[in-house]
């Protein structure tokens, strides 16, 4: 079927972004303030059903790619079951995971049978101190879970690292290393202005353009891609196969291409990580909204969509933590 997402500015939305929990068991710095505890309760979470239903019709109007995030999916006790039911939706093309990998030694090898095919893991860090200073977490559990995915058969699998000045922008170097050991994939994240916990990270924003022309000084890196529906610009360490990434949301923004909208726990539709503006979708399931209704407001959401986001001109606009809206 051809797509009917389409925004104001002419983008097709082909990709959602999925947030299955906001709940997480670590606390990055970035992302949750530290003893943050204020999660929404299990009932206002949209149940296995009304997720399905979701994105079901979400499929019908041409979003082929999804991708499952939080807070920490592999906190959510039925993802396994969500994900082979997901993966089975006609039209569902690519379903991926984010995850901070310290509960996927237990999951793998059953996400992978259920229809998850690749993975993304956030890792600012190989040292076990700094990693627990970034979010009270321990680094073994972490390294035991990718190896687990690599095991399990996981391919491609991402590093996502936050580059911060003053935190691991000593560390740039060791991270190639560890991802051309184990032929995992690289990407570099800026810091993001998302709420209390994002802006109190400025002051460690580091522009990744400064990261990659270190790096060109270190390697010989040639233009690379890789599938999948993200933003990342890539390149490719010649005579490797590892691709390397560069996510800029602030200095180099991609909103021009944005093909996506994002869905929480609790069912609020949002149309941009950088605005407030969405569509709540619990209610309205829970009240019987029939599949060509709930199609047409998916559709009608979609006028929400905004141009671009303004995160350099009103970096106090967003408000609500980045583990409640999935990232």
């Amino acid at each position: 079927m051809k797509s009917q997402l389409i925004d104001p500015f002419g983008r097709k939305v082909e990709y959602l972004r999925l947030s299955v929990t906001d709940k997480c068991n670590i606390r990055c710095f970035y992302c949750l303030p530290k003893g943050f505890n204020d999660f929404d309760c299990t009932s206002q979470h949209l149940t296995q059903d009304e997720i399905v239903r979701v994105v079901g019709a979400f499929s019908e109007l041409g979003v082929r790619r999804i991708r499952l995030t939080g807070g920490e999916p592999l906190v959510r006790k039925d993802i396994c079951q969500l994900s082979a039911r997901l993966s089975g939706l006609p039209g569902v093309e690519d379903l991926s995971l984010s995850t901070n990998a310290s509960l996927l030694a237990q999951h793998a090898t059953k996400l992978k049978k259920s229809g998850v095919a690749r993975i993304n893991v956030s890792l600012d860090t190989l040292r076990a101190d700094r990693f627990h200073e970034i979010n009270g977490g321990k680094l073994s559990d972490t390294l035991t879970g990718l190896m687990a995915a690599k095991a399990a058969g996981f391919a491609p699998i991402k590093i996502n690292m936050v580059a911060m000045k003053g935190i691991n922008d000593d560390e740039f170097e060791d991270m190639v290393a560890f991802c051309l050991q184990h032929d995992f994939t690289l990407r570099f994240i800026e810091t993001m202005p998302v709420s209390s916990a994002g802006r109190n990270a400025s002051e460690h924003y580091l522009p990744l353009q400064e990261v990659e022309d270190r790096l060109k000084h270190r390697f010989d890196l040639l233009p690379g891609v890789m599938p999948g529906g993200g933003p990342a610009r890539y390149f490719q360490i010649k005579g490797t196969r590892l691709r390397i990434g560069f996510i800029t949301p602030i200095s180099q923004h991609f909103c021009e291409t944005c093909n996506r909208v994002r869905l929480t726990a609790t069912g609020a539709l949002y149309l941009c990580l950088g605005h407030e503006h969405k569509i709540e979708l619990r209610q309205q399931l829970r009240d019987g909204i029939s599949d060509e209704m709930l199609k047409q407001c998916l559709i009608d959401a979609l006028a929400l969509k905004p141009e671009r986001h303004y995160f350099e001109e009103n970096p106090t606009q967003v408000v609500r933590f980045m583990a409640k809206i999935g990232g």
